[in-house]
């Protein structure tokens, strides 16, 4: 049949859809041959011829001929035999194994004497094989046929004077259509004596020979005897009708007989020889024999290994079990030795289970995780069962194919970020990293803001991430003041489909940098008022005569303050409290102190760079107000402490005149009533409501401790201006029993002016 004819459809005949066949790599192996003679359509499913079949070449002369297929198919594995019977076309004619076959009979055989002539040999079988023998027409011999054995039977004496030679055409028919036919030419010598053919000693001689057996092997010896005498009964020896091949591989010794092994036997490619022999004398008389040469089969096969199919790569979460490969294992030994057992290493997450004749299915045993092995070097072993066995081995790569399988894991389970407050927007504030196993575009990580708030503003408005690298920059100026520490979630995404991802919190904590000055609580700013505090003339040292109550908006040692007076009319006289900011006699007060001291105090706190305020407290040493001098000008004191002497003078006799008519008055009041009428009584605490937002009460640190009172009293002066007596728990503290206050109101009712008239009150 030519190339590409249809022989069958498989497909239809095994029950297979054709739209399956391609999808499960349908394909036709041979069973025993490398060589393709049929392949399959994959679209029809028909089976058809992929290479010239010559039954002949398969064969030989056997009767049946099948070629042995097997259609595989994977997922799941499937395999269905298929005998391709061969059948013979008559291709082939009848040949002989000469053209001229010489006999040379004597004058005096009697009539019925019988030659055995070679039969013809044709490579068809059955019906296309020789069939039938003619003679040519002729005076002496006829023909007689019985099944192989051909003879030509003496009819009629020979007469050697009519005749000495006779040329005999002898056809051999096939019963092939249409007939084929070969002719050999028999030349008959007519002799004057009588003649004995050589008879063997067995109409059949077998031997048996293991392949590979080495060159000049004795194969068998045969034997033939002539009762002639002399040259008639030499006996020689030579191959019958016989291939090329055979005489490629025997030889046989023409005076004795014996045939040796001149060639290399291979039992996988003959298992027997079928030789014919025929022995001739001297005078040309010859008989034939048959010698039956079986190969016996030697393990000198190793199994060979097949990759039929393989599934590469394979995905990582392919579950136990599944197929990923199908193996072929053949040995052209026979019996025993073509028994084969097939093993790979132990190390490795596969399997080989043995499937359907020869064929084993190559399974996974576990997970596989690409992250961990990415690839496998499976060697897989097969060995057979001979003596001594043979083994052969080959390695499979398998890849492992990556699958999104793995989230983006960050390197730290939370970040922390430090950033000084009034930082420069886009400073970067720290870096997020996330690593992710997988392969490619799995593993390519890309980081974004998760939505949030901080304060009510987007987080976005606050901080923004590189999306390539994970760098965390500041949006804008942060304020200790406003917020101490937010944070933020961020989200680290792969590129998998579908994408896997992570989030992680970074804390962002601001730090305090020293941009706050210190506030001064009390006493009030200069430029506010004018606060004045009476300390009596009898206080001992370490009496607390006031306070200086201040803040930081800052924290940590940035809100650390201290105290210290910079300026004061006597400097020896009061001391401050470096921390606690409470100003106290440093000795007794004597005659000789100056009735009105300035101090002028500094509040530094303990940042880098430092910063401070300053304040001004005015004190008046005096028992009671009727001693108390012109305050009028208290309030300019700090501004005209170089005042010349010249201006003291100018102003005595004024102040002298004033004093003695504030006396006068505070003599009809005092007179007026037992007791003195306070303007205000009562400890009046400053309230906390005062202190700025954020403001926190730390004791030590320049607030007022709770166990101080402080009664506010208005002098003379200004509007704006007041007297203050400290009342205390403490032991060491003054007793605050009398107070100096000014008001204009009170002022106008005794003298009628506002603006100069003073009020005193005594307890």
């Amino acid at each position: 049949m030519k190339r590409g004819s249809v022989i069958g459809n498989v497909a239809k005949d095994l029950g297979l859809e054709t739209s399956a066949l391609a999808r499960r790599k349908a394909r036709i192996d041979a069973d025993g041959t490398d060589k393709r003679y049929c392949d399959i359509n994959l679209r029809s499913g028909e089976l058809i011829v992929a290479d010239r079949i010559d039954r002949e070449g398969l064969c030989g002369d056997k009767a049946s001929c099948i070629l042995k297929l097997e259609l595989v198919l994977e997922n799941p594995l499937e395999l269905h035999r298929i005998n391709l019977h061969i059948q013979d076309v008559n291709d082939n004619s009848p040949i002989f194994n000469e053209e001229i076959v010489n006999i040379e009979i004597g004058e005096s055989a009697d009539k019925g004497a019988r030659f055995v002539i070679e039969e013809a040999r044709d490579a068809d079988v059955g019906q296309n094989s020789v069939q039938q023998y003619n003679l040519g027409k002729n005076d002496n011999f006829i023909l007689a046929v019985n099944g192989k054995k051909i003879e030509v039977v003496l009819d009629k004496e020979l007469d050697r004077e009519k005749q000495n030679e006779l040329n005999l055409l002898l056809t051999a028919l096939d019963g092939g259509s249409p007939q084929r036919s070969g002719t050999v030419v028999i030349h008959v010598t007519v002799l004057d004596a009588n003649d004995n053919a050589p008879v063997f000693s067995q109409d059949v001689y077998k031997a048996s020979l293991p392949e590979n057996s080495p060159v000049d092997t004795v194969v068998i010896h045969v034997s033939a005897t002539d009762a002639d005498e002399g040259v008639n009964g030499d006996v020689s020896y030579d191959f019958g009708h016989v291939s090329e091949d055979v005489k490629k591989i025997f030889s046989i010794d023409r005076k004795v007989g014996e045939i040796r092994l001149i060639g290399v036997i291979d039992y996988e490619t003959t298992t027997s020889y079928e030789i014919r022999i025929k022995a001739k004398d001297g005078l040309g008389l010859s008989s034939y024999s048959k010698v039956m040469i079986s190969i016996t089969d030697v393990n000198d096969n190793a199994p060979v290994i097949n990759l039929k199919s393989v599934s590469d790569p394979i995905p990582e979460n392919a579950p136990p079990g599944t197929e990923v490969g199908i193996i072929n294992v053949q040995d052209r030994d026979s019996e025993s030795n073509r028994q084969v057992r097939c093993s790979i290493q132990q190390n490795v997450p596969f399997k080989l289970v043995a499937s359907i004749k020869n064929y084993y299915s190559l399974v996974t045993t576990g997970h596989l995780d690409r992250e961990v092995v990415s690839d496998y070097n499976i060697t897989i072993r097969a060995t057979d069962e001979g003596s001594p066995p043979l083994s052969s081995s080959k390695t499979v790569h398998l890849s492992v194919a990556d699958i999104n399988d793995n989230p983006p894991e960050f390197e730290e389970q939370s970040y922390s970020a430090y950033v000084s407050e009034n930082n420069k927007p886009g400073s970067a504030l720290c870096s997020v990293s996330a690593r992710d196993p997988d392969w490619r575009q799995n593993g390519t990580v890309i980081y974004s803001l998760l939505g949030g708030e901080v304060n009510g503003a987007p987080v976005s408005s606050y901080v923004s991430v590189n999306g390539d690298t994970g760098l965390i920059h500041a949006v804008r100026s942060f304020d200790y003041e406003q917020f101490r520490s937010f944070k933020v979630q961020v989200m680290a995404r792969d590129n998998g489909s579908p994408p896997l991802s992570s989030n992680v919190s970074v804390s962002v904590f601001i730090s305090d940098v020293n941009d706050n000055s210190p506030q001064i609580l009390y006493p009030a700013p200069e430029g506010n008022s004018f606060m004045t505090e009476l300390v009596p003339k009898g206080a001992h040292g370490g009496s607390l005569v006031s306070k200086v109550i201040a803040v930081d908006a800052d924290s940590g040692q940035n809100a650390w303050l201290s105290y210290q007076i910079v300026k004061s009319t006597d400097p020896g006289l009061f001391s401050i409290g470096v921390h606690s900011g409470e100003i106290r006699t440093q000795r007794d007060i004597s005659e000789s102190d100056s009735m009105k001291q300035n101090l002028v105090v500094s509040v530094k706190d303990n940042g880098q760079p430092s910063l401070s305020a300053t304040c001004s407290m005015y004190l008046l040493i005096s028992d009671n107000l009727a001693e108390v001098p012109e305050l009028k000008d208290i309030s300019y004191e700090e501004k005209n402490s170089k005042l010349t002497s010249y201006l003291i003078i100018a102003l005595v006799s004024v102040s002298t005149f004033f004093l003695t008519f504030i006396i006068i008055i505070l003599g009809v009041r005092f007179c007026r009533r037992r007791k003195p009428r306070l303007l205000f009584d009562g400890a009046v605490a400053i309230p906390s409501a005062y202190l700025p937002p954020n403001y926190a009460d730390v004791d030590g640190t320049g607030t007022l401790r709770s166990a101080y009172n402080y009664d506010a009293y208005l002098t003379t002066g200004s509007r704006t201006s007041d007297f203050k007596f400290v009342s205390s728990y403490n032991d060491n503290t003054l007793p605050a029993d009398q107070t100096l206050r000014k008001s204009p109101s009170d002022f106008a009712d005794v003298f009628g002016d506002s603006d100069n008239s003073p009020e005193v009150g005594t307890d």
